[in-house]
């Protein structure tokens, strides 16, 4: 025997009354992030990976943390390598809400089916954490009034690989301060100052160098450069010999010293290891790192 024809649980009135009451909650104890679309610039079709991308929009929504008692994932791990972070997170998001936020805005076709994609990045205040979209959750919970009104979005913090970062929110490009391969060039002069993520050029006979300005030092002259490529493919440095021009402050000037920026000070990872291997290890024994003697 067939369903009872004269009730039925989708009314669309009672839908987006669900669906209302669902966006309002979002909004009294969600947080407000920022959804960073992931925009694939070369990818490696071999392997079916992408080698660069970058991040140029980030749009501000309101999620639900629904780990309230703090990040799922293996917390921070001490390794041979180093330390690793592995906090992980779900957020509840409206389809609704990322529609009209993010979906219209990035041109989307609204004709097809569309969500948030794997590889999309979710910058949260709170805690500054950038996390990494791993997988897209559509039909949780389960046809609530015969609909699906929210995106369950299962993320792992974001492990940054030279990136570029250009949403124009500082707290969320500043990554690049830190963390991208950089070069230091010392400049000869700063008559004119260079501008932060323009792009600085020098040119030669058979090709250009280019760059992005990640920060422009006026007391000591010094020009941080990250993302560097040569216009013939080629693994190319700076030199002394030209001149850089900024392709937005139309600053001109020539390196006087280029150098590689090394974030990590060796003689400082040195002298933390040696202060903590005499706390664990006993190098007096003929073989410390066997069985006692």
């Amino acid at each position: 025997m067939a369903t009872n024809p004269y009730f039925s649980y989708k009314v669309r009135a009672e839908q987006q009354l669900y669906e209302d009451i669902v966006i309002e909650a979002l909004k009294m104890y969600g947080q407000d992030v920022y959804y960073i679309p992931r925009e694939v610039i070369s990818k490696d079709t071999v392997f079916n990976d992408t080698i660069l991308s970058r991040f140029n929009n980030a749009y501000k929504i309101e999620m639900y943390i629904e780990n309230m008692d703090g990040f799922d994932g293996e917390g921070d791990l001490f390794t041979k390598f180093g330390v690793e972070i592995r906090d992980a997170a779900t957020f509840i998001l409206a389809r609704r809400r990322w529609n009209q936020t993010v979906g219209r805005l990035e041109g989307y076709d609204s004709n097809k089916f569309y969500r948030p994609r794997e590889g999309d990045v979710i910058y949260l205040p709170l805690s500054q954490t950038t996390f990494q979209i791993m997988s897209v959750q559509s039909e949780l919970p389960f046809y609530q009034v015969s609909d699906l009104p929210v995106f369950k979005l299962r993320c792992e913090v974001f492990e940054y690989s030279d990136e570029d970062f250009d949403t124009g929110i500082d707290e969320i490009d500043r990554v690049e301060e830190f963390a991208a391969y950089q070069y230091v060039l010392t400049m000869d002069s700063a008559s004119t100052g260079f501008e932060r993520n323009e792009t600085i050029t020098q040119t030669f006979d058979n090709y250009s160098i280019t760059g992005e300005v990640v920060r422009w030092s006026d007391s000591d002259l010094k020009l941080y450069v990250a993302h560097i490529g040569s216009s013939d493919g080629l693994y190319r440095d700076f030199t002394t010999t030209r001149t850089l021009t900024g392709s937005e402050s139309s600053a001109v000037a020539t390196p006087t010293l280029v150098q590689q920026l090394q974030n990590i000070q060796e003689s400082a990872k040195e002298v933390t290891f040696d202060a903590s291997t005499f706390e664990f290890i006993d190098f007096s024994e003929s073989n410390p790192f066997g069985d006692p003697q």
